[in-house]
């Protein structure tokens, strides 16, 4: 699973519009700006396949990526971001519980937090509410590049020590992390289907 060609599938507001397939899905989760659409094209080796941006908030949508027919990453809106009004802040939210509880194809849930800084507040809620709805989840530090190479394990062990679980460093200038993230879905894909 080393190198996968990336396409761009559809976006949906809410679960009834999500696509119909069955290969198994992770949704990233993270703050606006935590690297997400970053994320996506460095897997996919193509930096123009998510829409990158330098405005928090842009992802308004559920934006679904296939992976070479391997698996789909979903791009959720970021959350913590407060320039939009409430109304469309509480319909987004009522809109992603009802697709994170109720999507089957979902396998796990990923959850991307910037390692240059603590643990933000709105992160841990939302750890909190996976954990509350058993959620399986794993994390992805992203921006692992703007850290000293002497202090990532330090960082990594942190952020362990406060979620528990997966935590995998990345960088998107770096491609050398990529190699043990696709690991890490394999191996989540191959526990499902055994």
């Amino acid at each position: 699973m080393k190198q996968l060609a990336g396409t761009f599938l559809i976006s949906a507001e809410k679960l009834s519009q999500c696509p119909d397939y069955v290969l198994p899905e992770f949704p990233l989760l993270g703050r606006s700006n935590v690297g997400k659409s970053s994320f996506i094209n460095a897997l996919a080796n193509n930096k123009k396949l998510a829409k990158t941006s330098n405005t928090p908030g842009k992802t308004r949508l559920i934006n679904f990526f296939n992976f070479s027919d391997k698996f789909t990453i979903a791009d959720l809106p970021g959350y913590g971001y407060a320039k939009i009004s409430k109304e469309v802040q509480n319909r987004w939210q009522k809109h992603l519980e009802e697709y994170l509880l109720n999507r089957t194809q979902i396998s796990t849930l990923i959850q991307l937090v910037d390692s240059r800084h603590d643990i933000q507040k709105n992160d841990m809620q939302m750890r909190e509410w996976v954990n509350a709805h058993k959620l399986p989840i794993i994390t992805i530090a992203t921006k692992i590049d703007y850290v000293p190479k002497s202090k990532v394990l330090n960082v990594v062990s942190n952020i362990k020590k406060q979620f528990g679980g997966i935590v995998l460093p990345f960088s998107a200038v770096d491609s050398r992390y990529n190699e043990k993230i696709f690991e890490a879905l394999e191996d989540i894909i191959n526990s499902v289907e055994k």
